[in-house]
């Protein structure tokens, strides 16, 4: 087993998904790391993810948490319900989200986030930035986010039939709390299940003045039950059920402070996912079928100005795809529908206003080994988009999505990268809570985007270095534009062009890192902010993210965390020229196994150790000192928060 006490490598990013599968692990050991029952993989250069382990540390509890050592994503919006994420300074909506599998397509609300998961759930959060390679499904403009989670056999420990997890925490700047338990057995040889309720209730939490932050207190609460079966030696089945639900009093537009206009409302959300998964991988390098297939739903109910409205989408879809290996191909193909749905309406009429789209795929990925020293990554994807929209208009669409990488190591320790992808995205639903106030252009286009990357990769010893220049562009990009009339339109080209330098190094129980991440995005030469364009992305300043992690002996460990965010100076908007202040933000955490056997492990967490007053640069600027747009404003984030854990395993 590797000694270094977090298996955290800060090189993840540099990863090309038609690589992966075909390259060997290169990390300094292949053992995983066990820790609290659940295997946590090592973070291989190849690929950037988010472990359970690192989860566990710092007690993540919000989406903000699960990605705030990721240089290339940032986080921002204050209560849970408005959190956004943006992939290189790209909003979420340009991406392709999935939860085991389960696409999340659908946005009920433009002022609040679309992606809602439970931290507690996670085995691991994989990103791939930048256009998506074949089989990253439809519309991956942006990148991709997959979401994993737990399978029984994550928490069981060998020679165990069965077991359980509980687990308590308490959050100091919001006077909350959160309890978690899991079940988990193994009926007989070939089939187990894990069974997850957990609860957070917190008030609002305050600044670092001291200043209570009004509308983020929040009460969640989730229900998640998951089947694994083996019906033969080599096909399995996988059955999940998740439910998640928040509440609270919330400003009309969540993302922005409360004001005259925004006044706070009872607002609830609730997510529903189901998912199928069937495997078959019989003793045939030219068979290994996937079949998955999902339903997810999600409903915004808010009670305001105009009593009970619900905005809801659902999403339907199933995924084949089959891995065939000769010679020295590995190739993947398949095929993907998904059928998608929005709707608006008040509580006694509540699909008053819906448009209903879907898209069909299919797709073909090869990983060629050329040579020894060089892999070839190729595919192509063709995706047949069609919407038929709240007004009765049609829109269809349809096109080839390429991409093309390579993979040269030169030595042992150096390898370089290249690449080069492509992704098309026809009209699809929008936004449920603007069905009724915004249409589309008549002649809206399909978004086209197209991602060029170079990188290299060096790992000597314990130590890691990496680094990629890319460039990012999303043609005839689709969004509503402030102002009127309310109007989806083909607003022009996003280029998203940045640098990443990763470094990391572990030595018997230390492991160090930090990293770098610069970005410049803009629309037809237009600086981004969230409020002018909402959907699409923001600007964020130069960001560096360091860590420390040490393993005190085999019960202890420590840790911190740095995220350092540069000012943007002089932020050009339709209305007026905007700074947002740069801020640096310190975690630490020690997590102590009290019982042998982790049966008892106590966890510390201090966020925001010096209590830096800020607004986040994923949040809605600062406006209010532009005459008219008091209150056009994000909440300030949390200040200093001592989080106490513990968990109990029997």
């Amino acid at each position: 087993m590797q000694h270094c006490p977090c298996q955290r490598s800060l090189l993840g990013s540099l990863s090309f998904a038609a690589l992966l599968s075909a390259l060997p692990c290169q990390a300094q050991s292949s053992d995983p790391l066990e820790l609290g029952g659940v295997e946590v993989t090592a973070r291989h250069v190849q690929e950037d993810s988010v472990e359970a382990e690192q989860l566990q540390h710092f007690q993540a509890a919000d989406l903000q948490d699960v990605f705030e050592s990721s240089p290339e994503v940032s986080v921002g919006g204050g209560p849970g319900v408005a959190q956004k994420l943006y992939l290189r300074g790209f909003e979420d909506t340009l991406l392709n989200i999935t939860i085991d599998g389960a696409s999340q397509p659908g946005q009920t609300f433009h002022h609040t986030g679309r992606i809602g998961i439970e931290p507690e759930l996670l085995k691991r959060a994989e990103v791939q930035a930048g256009t998506g390679d074949a089989t990253s499904g439809p519309g991956a403009l942006g990148g991709s986010i997959r979401f994993v989670t737990k399978d029984p056999d994550d928490l069981l420990r060998e020679g165990e039939q069965v077991g359980a997890l509980i687990k308590g925490g308490y959050f100091s700047r919001a006077e909350g709390y959160k309890t978690s338990s899991s079940l988990y057995g193994r009926f007989n040889e070939s089939w187990s299940a894990l069974a997850v309720a957990t609860y957070q209730d917190q008030n609002d939490y305050e600044d670092g003045n001291g200043r209570d932050v009004l509308g983020t207190g929040a009460r969640q609460q989730l229900g998640f039950a998951k089947l694994v079966g083996r019906l033969a030696d080599e096909q399995t089945l996988r059955l999940s059920y998740e439910k998640r639900t928040d509440e609270g009093e919330r400003t009309q537009r969540p993302q922005w402070i409360p004001s005259s206009f925004n006044p706070l409302f009872p607002l609830e959300t609730e997510r529903e996912t189901w998912t199928l998964k069937y495997g078959w991988n019989p003793l045939s390098e030219l068979v290994d079928l996937e079949v998955t297939t999902y339903h997810t739903s999600t409903e915004l109910q808010q009670d305001g100005r105009w009593g009970l409205y619900i905005g809801d989408t659902a999403s339907a879809g199933l995924d084949v795809r089959n891995t065939s290996e000769f010679g020295a191909h590995r190739l993947t193909y398949g095929i993907d529908y998904r059928d998608d749905k929005t709707s608006l309406g008040p509580a006694g009429d509540r699909d008053l206003d819906q448009e209903e789209g879907s898209v069909l795929g299919f797709y073909v990925q090869d990983s060629y080994r050329l040579t020894e020293r060089l892999l070839l990554g190729m595919g192509v994807r063709y995706d047949r988009y069609r919407l038929d929209d709240r007004d009765g208009q049609d829109f269809a669409d349809a096109g080839f999505s390429p991409n093309l990488s390579l993979r040269y190591q030169v030595t042992p320790q150096l390898a370089l990268l290249a690449g080069h992808s492509q992704a098309l995205r026809g009209v699809q639903v929008r936004d449920a809570f603007k069905l009724d106030a915004a249409a589309n252009e008549a002649d809206l286009d399909a978004e086209k985007a197209r991602t060029n990357e170079l990188g290299f990769e060096f790992r000597e010893g314990g130590l890691e270095l990496s680094g990629k220049v890319y460039d990012t562009r999303i043609r005839d990009a689709i969004y509503d534009p402030s102002g009127r009339p309310n109007l989806y339109v083909n607003g022009g080209t996003l280029k998203s062009r940045g640098v990443l330098l990763q470094s990391a190094y572990h030595w018997q129980q230390l492991s160090v890192g930090l990293s770098f991440h610069h970005n410049d995005i803009e629309l037809d030469g237009d600086d981004l902010s969230v409020y002018e364009h909402n959907g699409l992305g923001t600007t964020l300043g130069d960001t560096w993210i360091g860590f420390a992690d040490y393993r005190v002996g085999d019960r202890l460990n420590l840790g911190w965390q740095g995220r350092f965010v540069q000012a943007v100076d002089s932020l050009h908007t339709g209305v007026g020229t905007l700074n947002k202040p740069g801020y640096g933000v310190h975690d630490l955490y020690a997590q102590w196994a009290a019982l042998p056997d982790e049966r008892l492990v106590l966890n510390l967490t201090l966020k925001n150790v010096f209590d830096k007053q800020y607004l986040d640069h994923a949040s809605n600027e600062d406006f209010e000192r532009i005459p008219g747009y008091e209150g056009v404003r994000g909440s300030d984030e949390s200040g200093r928060e001592l989080r106490l854990g513990v968990a109990l395993r029997i």
